[in-house]
């Protein structure tokens, strides 16, 4: 017999709630029978190793170590820099740098092929530009290495450490592989000249080369000191254009003086 209700006979006991199973912790949690499970996270997917993460917003990583390596280098000098200042510099991690070029020797030839020899051949190209006018050929010279110092800061300051002193890290480079064949065709032109009178007979067309270095790139590398000297903070690039262009072309015009 029933009590009116389906599905139950009368008298039978109302089954009994799953007990919950105390956890370690001592709170009390369902059995599994009855416990929802929750899917299992998904690990994050993992970069395959090479190339590092680009920060947004760097352009290009390559440029970027090679100004800071190249701003370093004018400071202290090529051989006295490592790597880490260079990554310092650059708001990097030296495995970075490491990474794009290696070892400091591969960074000096990629400054040398992607800055050093594309700045002489502005000037390579100026003065084969000129022809054999000899005045045409001082202007293209002056007014391209002011040109390269325009476009490079740093370059003066690179020249005198590693060029002009004993032991620079670009002495053999610049004798070897970027002057010879400029330098042998400005003092040609001036040489020619000479033989045909239009030149002073008393100059060294071989000097002439190193009156140009010293009219145009050692003003500039020694700007702090002049400058502060004669509170000449007025003077720039242009200025040493023109002054290094009128005294190859007139001299200084000494005159007797007046009796």
């Amino acid at each position: 017999m029933t009590d009116g209700r389906p599905g139950r006979p009368r008298g039978a006991k109302k089954p009994k709630a799953s007990a919950p199973v105390a956890t370690k912790q001592g709170a009390p949690r369902k059995r599994a029978d009855a416990a929802v499970v929750a899917p299992a996270p998904v690990p994050a997917a993992r970069r395959a190793p090479g190339r590092p993460v680009r920060r947004q917003g760097h352009g290009d990583v390559r440029g970027l170590l090679l100004d800071a390596a190249i701003a370093r280098f004018a400071v202290k000098g090529i051989a006295a820099t490592s790597l880490r200042e260079i990554a310092t510099e650059a708001h990097v991690t030296p495995a970075l740098l490491h990474y794009y070029y290696g070892d400091k020797a591969q960074l000096v030839e990629t400054m040398v092929q992607d800055r050093v020899l594309p700045a002489f051949g502005i000037v390579r190209a100026r003065v084969a530009a000129a022809g054999d006018d000899v005045a045409d050929t001082v202007a293209a010279f002056v007014c391209g290495l002011t040109d390269v110092m325009q476009l490079h800061p740093w370059w003066p300051q690179l020249w005198v450490r590693e060029v002009l002193c004993e032991g620079g890290a670009l002495r053999d480079l610049l004798v070897t592989r970027i002057a010879p064949q400029l330098a042998r065709t400005i003092a040609a032109r001036f040489a020619a000249a000479q033989a045909r009178g239009e030149l002073n007979a008393d100059l060294d067309p071989r000097l002439l080369m190193t009156s140009l270095i010293g009219l145009t790139l050692l003003p500039v590398a020694g700007a702090p000191i002049w400058r502060a000297m004669f509170e000449a903070d007025d003077l720039g690039l242009d200025d040493v254009r023109r002054h290094a262009i009128a005294l190859l072309d007139r001299g200084l015009e000494l005159k007797a003086p007046a009796k």
